[in-house]
């Protein structure tokens, strides 16, 4: 005898009997469209969602190597300190740190530094702006795009500022007669390590900006378009999280 298929009752939508009513009927399947909708967001195993902590989770353990480098040179900063050396004519244990009198246009390279932090905040806050994706997803136009752009432009602009800064700092110290050669101070010759290696961290920081700029134009998915702008944002902050840590031990940690 055919065995009968009985829905079970998680299958089954009831409905009131009464006047009007319908009979239960199989619940449909929903989700798993894949249209870039905000059930894909919501996905816990598949979509932009994820795709986004995945990113991000990458350009954390990138960004955590870094500052564990930058942690050890601070620390090799303040071990050089209390390095001495052996006088041949008092035959005694002296220091040779002798702290750097540092140009002041490091103080408007920082200040340059954090302004393009607070626009590369302004840029991700736009790209993600929920009026402005949702009109991009049901195809009336890119207003989060056209947001978003100049703000990653001003960024990039600042950025670009600061790598010039930086460079007419190191020209300015030379000019003290601090070059970087083997005739440099220990306290020259970390503040040309220090600045130097943050500032090829930025210059990388500068090409991610351009990458994002030029990917806003080509990618198609919103979603694309928010986890380049994400994952630059985070690096950005960083490096200036890190400028400002660093210019404070060159400031103060003499």
């Amino acid at each position: 005898m055919p065995s009968i298929f009985t829905p079970t009752p998680s299958e089954t939508e009831r409905k009131d009997p009464g006047f009007g009513g319908k009979p239960p009927v199989d619940r449909r399947p929903t989700g798993g469209g894949g249209g870039g909708g905000d059930d894909d967001w919501k996905s816990q195993r598949r979509g932009p969602r994820e795709a986004l902590h995945r990113i991000r989770a990458f350009v954390f353990c990138a960004l955590a190597g870094d500052m564990m480098f930058f942690v050890v040179l601070v620390a090799l900063f303040y071990a050089r300190q209390a390095g001495t050396h052996m006088d041949a004519q008092t035959l005694r244990q002296v220091g040779d740190w002798r702290p750097v009198l540092l140009p002041p246009i490091l103080f408007l390279n920082t200040a340059a530094l954090l302004l393009s932090s607070l626009t590369m905040e302004i840029a991700r806050k736009h790209i993600f702006r929920e009026i402005d994706v949702m009109e991009e997803w049901l195809g009336m136009g890119q207003p989060a795009l056209r947001r978003t752009r100049p703000w990653l432009a001003a960024t990039l602009v600042l950025g670009l500022l600061f790598l010039a800064g930086q460079a007419l700092a190191w020209r300015q110290l030379t000019a003290q007669g601090f070059a970087f050669d083997r005739w440099a101070t220990p306290a020259s010759y970390f503040f040309y390590l220090i600045t130097g290696l943050h500032a090829a961290h930025l210059a990388l920081g500068i090409i991610a900006l351009l990458v994002c700029l030029c990917a806003l134009g080509w990618l198609k998915r919103v979603e694309s378009r928010q986890i380049a702008v994400d994952a630059t944002a985070w690096f950005w902050h960083t490096m200036g999280l890190a400028w400002v840590v660093l210019f404070a031990v060159l400031v103060f940690g003499q």
